[in-house]
């Protein structure tokens, strides 16, 4: 199968989680680092989301901000845990974001990361950590029946195996009809690739392993379309952690050091169920190409280090470009906006 059509979009994540860190909780600088992504060239702008586990601020009141003071860059969780929150709470706290967004939102959803902290903290808001994802499912159906219920001859009543809900309609609907788009953030089992070409609107996962999600990506466009849906049905999209640096061993080194504050562990550990590169701006962006070529057409840049900001700049000036220069020259368009800053992609 072909490597699918459809313009290469690059974004970065916000750095909740780092403050967090730091211990030092402030939306100025969360604002200031939104706008300079949106001026830099960024696509998209992405906040996490963990209550207890990986605490920081609250990801859908974060990115409302950050919405209230951008333009034209697409906001989205990456990803969102949406059994933290009761989920007809949810579906109006979205669809609230999604009016502020003027609806440039998409979420990425996940069903709770495989770790202690976050069966705790499932355990802390009276979440069954047991069968999240068929819960995950069902509340993302419930969410789609609520942002469907005003439209003419659409159910308002929702009727699952573990919620039930009448008169959606009453709740406020979205600003775009029947919602944001809705990605997986999941793995490559056959199984999350099934739900992913059933359910959802996009992939987010973080593979370590460029030839598995070359595979995976292709397993999903095929599912998609003998579920009817079209092979191009589901955006391709990677989630990756990079620490840029002109030392390789320094670079490796920082990254080593968030890592260890980000989760506990070990940079070797966490390299076996994630996706991390260091080093160069340069070798960095030919390690993102190989993702490309892969099929990814949504990349997702965490920063790794706890003082992201002065990365920012580096990667938008030098990784930015690159990339998109090693992608197939029809597979990819600037970001739709008028803005210019001296020394980054002109836009």
């Amino acid at each position: 199968m072909s490597q699918p059509a459809g313009p290469l979009r690059i974004g970065v994540l916000l750095p909740t989680r780092e403050q967090a860190i730091n211990d030092h909780y402030a939306a100025a600088p969360l604002l200031d680092f939104a706008r300079q992504a949106e001026e830099l060239g960024f696509d998209s702008l992405w906040a996490g989301d963990s209550l207890t586990a990986r605490p920081r601020l609250d990801p859908l009141v974060v990115l409302s901000a950050a919405a209230a003071v951008t333009s034209r860059i697409t906001v989205g969780t990456a990803a969102l845990t949406p059994a933290l929150r009761h989920p007809l709470i949810g579906a109006n706290m979205v669809s609230s974001l999604e009016h502020v967004a003027a609806g440039r939102l998409v979420l990425g959803l996940g069903s709770g990361f495989p770790m202690p902290e976050t069966e705790e903290e499932f355990a802390s808001v009276g979440a069954s950590f047991a069968g999240r994802a068929g819960r995950l499912d069902e509340i993302t159906a419930l969410w789609r029946t609520a942002w469907n219920a005003g439209a003419q001859g659409s159910p308002r009543d929702f009727h699952g195996k573990f919620w039930q809900a009448e008169r959606l309609d009453r709740l406020p609907g979205p600003a775009t009809p029947g919602g944001p788009p809705l990605w997986l953030a999941g793995s490559d089992t056959p199984r999350v690739l099934a739900r992913v070409a059933e359910r959802y609107d996009g992939w987010l996962p973080f593979l370590p392993d460029v030839d598995a999600y070359g595979r995976a990506r292709r397993r999903i466009a095929e599912l998609a379309e003998e579920a009817g849906r079209g092979a191009g049905a589901v955006t391709p999209a990677l989630y990756a952690t990079l620490t840029v640096g002109d030392s390789e061993s320094a670079a490796k080194a920082e990254l080593e050091h968030y890592v260890h504050h980000y989760y506990g562990r070990s940079l070797e550990q966490m390299s076996t169920v994630q996706a991390y590169a260091w080093g160069s701006a340069e070798s960095c962006a030919d390690w993102l190409a190989g993702y490309v070529r892969a099929g990814a057409r949504h990349l997702v840049l965490r920063i790794g280090s706890l003082d992201p900001q002065p990365h920012l700049r580096r990667i938008a000036e030098v990784l930015l470009p690159a990339v998109r220069s090693l992608a197939p020259a029809a597979d990819f368009v600037l970001p739709d906006t008028t803005l210019t800053t001296v020394g980054s992609p002109t836009t």
